[in-house]
């Protein structure tokens, strides 16, 4: 099979296979699959609003795949995106509301860096671990997860200025001013008052940029190259442990990015977190469904999108939500079952041709002997 027919239909057939379980599991628990997905999909697509309300999801999304594809090009499996996208999250609305006479032009620039250096923060530690210690990339990550968290409860509770905070017992900070706002009246007044914002444009912006780096410059292609082999790249002169560095310093600048486009321009200030962010691990399941390619995972993280929105139209037809939960869950199993069949292929395949190669053997010996008699 064509290599890029076979990239085109792998996800394509996962999503149908993932939709289909969902309506057998409907079918069983007694309710009209058709119905179903109907009023999921008008709940994503069916209103301006509700589209505004899906491409403000995507936004988020989109980021935080990108951080993942970013380190999985360099042989990195990053699971940090959540602690990453939080730090950007409450950095970015500290600095917003600590500076809010500041003019937009140079308050919404200045609070995008900040919530990039605070997800570079957040990577470059496993990054230099990873590239000077040898330490799994994947223990460090998820540990870091867990420090951002406790790390916000402190700040929100202890480190910021009560002039911030809504109220003295709040567990929520006050909303951005309209000079750090992404929300702009044209688009809220397009998708009749969604939460629909700019931060979907940086996300676009991001994704054009990552495929640009990974097709034209030199960086994406060193990336790519110590990702498949670092002996071979450093044999040819790149430095393995400087690009796994960058690698996860850019990753990490992804999902801060994430984080100020969700907590920005979607929720417009801070909540206290009991658990790591969502986005962060529904990036690493849109950049396995777009396989790790700019233009998949735009698409991806919209599929995502529209079933998170439109899980909420499932209950007009009185279907439980865990519905599209079991969706999400067996498209993630199928294209997860796709990568175990890869490892596996090129393994049976040696196997088959050792067996090939001692039996031609043994086929030669027997006719040499009865040769002999």
């Amino acid at each position: 099979m064509n290599p890029k027919l076979k990239k085109i239909l792998v996800p394509v057939i996962a999503v149908l296979a993932g939709f289909l379980l969902g309506a057998i599991v409907m079918l069983i628990s007694g309710y009209d699959p058709i119905v179903g997905y109907t009023e999921l999909f008008y709940a994503a697509f069916g209103t301006s609003r509700s589209i505004g309300e899906t491409l403000s999801t995507a936004g988020p999304l989109i980021l935080t795949a990108l951080s993942f594809a970013v380190s999985m090009k360099a042989g990195l499996f990053n699971i940090g995106m959540s602690g990453q996208a939080l730090a950007g999250w409450i950095l970015s609305i500290w600095f917003a509301l600590s500076f809010p006479s500041l003019p937009a032009f140079v308050l919404i620039p200045l609070t995008l860096v900040v919530g990039m250096v605070g997800g570079m923060i957040m990577s470059v530690i496993p990054g230099l671990l990873k590239a000077l210690l040898g330490t799994s990339e994947v223990i460090v990550t998820i540990m870091m997860n867990y420090v951002v968290l406790y790390a916000s409860t402190f700040m929100l509770k202890s480190v910021f200025s009560k002039s911030i905070i809504q109220t003295a017992a709040s567990d929520n900070t006050k909303l951005v001013g309209q000079n750090a706002s992404f929300r702009v009246s044209w688009l809220t007044n397009l998708t009749d008052g969604s939460s629909l914002n700019i931060g979907i444009f940086f996300a676009i912006i991001a994704l054009i940029i990552v495929a640009v780096i990974f097709a034209r410059t030199t960086l994406g292609f060193e990336i790519k190259a110590v990702g498949l082999n670092p002996s071979a790249a450093e044999y040819a002169g790149i430095s393995a442990k400087r690009t796994v560095i960058m690698s996860m310093v850019i990753a990490g600048a992804l999902s801060g990015l994430g984080g100020v486009v969700y907590g920005v321009g979607t929720m417009q200030y801070f909540a206290l977190q009991h658990a790591s962010m969502s986005i962060g691990f529904d990036g690493m399941a849109v950049a396995l469904l777009g396989q790790s390619s700019p233009i998949g995972i735009l698409f991806a993280a919209l599929l995502f999108a529209v079933l998170q929105v439109g899980r909420a139209g499932m209950t007009i037809a009185n279907i439980p939500q865990e519905i599209v939960s079991i969706v999400t869950a067996s498209i993630i199993f199928f294209i997860a079952i796709k990568f175990v069949i890869e490892t596996l292929l090129p393994k049976a395949r040696e196997v088959h041709s050792e067996a090939s190669k001692v039996g031609k053997k043994a086929k030669e010996l027997a006719t040499e002997g009865e040769g002999d008699e």
